[in-house]
């Protein structure tokens, strides 16, 4: 076996970090047949450039054939042809999306703004090292967790250093609607495995002096996140992440929030509201526990400024120390969050308490949007059900046939969510949907 140059402490990453922004990525020490694991051409430029397409399929074909702890999956096709894939990581890899649902999941979404790569650069390099790692702790930990990775979530929007995908559309922005194909991929991936952690890499443009941190973070704002959901990702960012990044040397703060340079008080929001097509969202509703980690882009430094690969290497070492922070709470806060994702997900069945169309955790939902008595079910006639059924089924969300249309019930385990696709007075619906009450033997379970 081929051993590598990150490893496992108390089942986190523990990564090769310095705080000096002049330092080298590690080389990967070769094994006794002096073989090395594959490299990225990020790490081969030493941060001159970005990974390119064909070198990522070159090392996601290498661990693919590295041996039963990862399989490399297509999930999606973009509209240039490239594909979206899926890496499933363990001990051994999980075959089945109910070997994942046994224990503890993470899922990585890097890179959905294609002009944000250095989140998919930690995530290539950390699917290397997961799949060729030789330690205990690092097997250990793949024993007891599921790590599912989307490396390169928008691929035309890679290719081509644009935000949106190949039409210009925003993927971070339909992850409710599904009109694209990355949206898609990334929804069925949810659906099928539910992963208890979702983890969503990006990068953003600072605001000096009020919005300048290294690396900025956000859990789910969303009403509908399950106040334990809620807690575990707050804890995650704030308990886990936070602190991995500051040991780093870098600074951290929330996401969308302007600061006093001064005091570090909050000053005023611009961004990272509770909007529930933005995944971090979908994910609460959906009963993920979801983070969003966004490093900051610009050169620092005079350094920097004269060498952009001393500033790539920064941004990179900063995502990867967030990821040390994330595996950390992964293995620390296993029992936590697999008790919080289960209960927010049975939870539905009970179809009680209100449903929110808007607000969020830190500006409360007005009457106009709570359900404070939702309907028990939604009813919907032939031309709607076969708008919206695709997408439903790409949900999860459970419906029954009633004639040729059909009646989606609340009581499930996405009850959050399905006000959110069909009520008139969502913000993002899918269509409107007629109000059912009275709905003894309204049951889900799609035929």
């Amino acid at each position: 076996m081929i051993r590598r140059s990150r490893s496992l402490a108390l089942g986190a990453l523990a990564v090769a970090l310095t705080a000096t922004l002049a330092a080298t990525l590690p080389a990967s020490p070769a094994d006794a047949t002096g073989s090395r694991p594959p490299r990225t051409g990020f790490e081969e430029s030493h941060g001159a450039r970005w990974t390119t397409q064909p070198e990522e399929q070159r090392l996601l074909a290498a661990v693919d054939r590295a041996g039963p702890r990862a399989e490399v999956d297509r999930i999606g096709t973009t509209e240039q042809g490239r594909p979206v894939q899926l890496v499933r990581l363990g001990a051994p890899a999980p075959e089945k999306a109910r070997d994942v649902r046994r224990g503890n999941s993470v899922l990585l979404i890097c890179s959905q703004h294609g002009d944000e790569p250095s989140g998919r650069e930690a995530c290539l390099s950390t699917v290397r090292d997961l799949a060729f790692a030789e330690d205990r702790a690092t097997e250990r930990f793949l024993q007891r967790t599921s790590v599912l990775v989307v490396p390169t979530a928008n691929p035309d929007g890679r290719a081509a250093d644009t935000r949106g995908n190949s039409d210009g559309v925003d993927i971070n922005r339909d992850h409710l609607a599904l009109k694209t194909a990355e949206g898609r991929a990334m929804a069925a991936v949810i659906r099928d495995y539910r992963p208890d952690t979702i983890y969503d890499l990006h990068e953003y443009g600072p605001t000096v002096p009020y919005y300048m941190k290294d690396l900025l973070s956000l859990w789910p704002r969303n009403l509908n996140t399950a106040d334990a959901v809620h807690r575990e990702a707050t804890s995650l960012s704030e308990d886990f992440v936070e602190p991995a990044v500051h040991r780093a040397g870098f600074s951290t703060g929330v996401y969308g929030i302007w600061t006093d340079p001064e005091t570090g008080e909050p000053l005023k929001q611009v961004a990272g509201d509770g909007q529930e097509r933005i995944l971090r969202n979908t994910a609460g509703v959906k009963g993920s526990v979801g983070l969003l980690v966004e490093t900051r882009v610009d050169a620092l430094t005079d350094a920097e400024r004269a060498d952009p690969a001393r500033n790539n290497r920064r941004r990179v070492t900063s995502q990867l120390a967030a990821l040390d922070g994330a595996f950390s709470f992964l293995d620390r806060h296993r029992g936590r969050v697999e008790a919080a994702t289960t209960a927010a997900r049975l939870a539905g069945y009970a179809d009680r308490g209100p449903v929110y169309l808007g607000g969020a955790d830190n500006d409360p939902a007005t009457d106009a949007q709570t359900l404070a008595d939702p309907p028990c079910a939604y009813r919907l006639d032939a031309t709607q059900f076969a708008q919206v059924k695709d997408e439903l089924a790409l949900h999860g969300v459970n419906w029954r046939k009633l004639g040729s249309g059909a009646v989606v019930p609340l009581r499930q385990p996405l009850r959050g969510l399905v006000p959110l696709l069909l009520d008139e007075r969502a913000d993002y619906h899918l269509t409107v949907a007629a109000h059912m009450n009275g709905c003894r033997g309204v049951v889900g379970g799609n035929p």
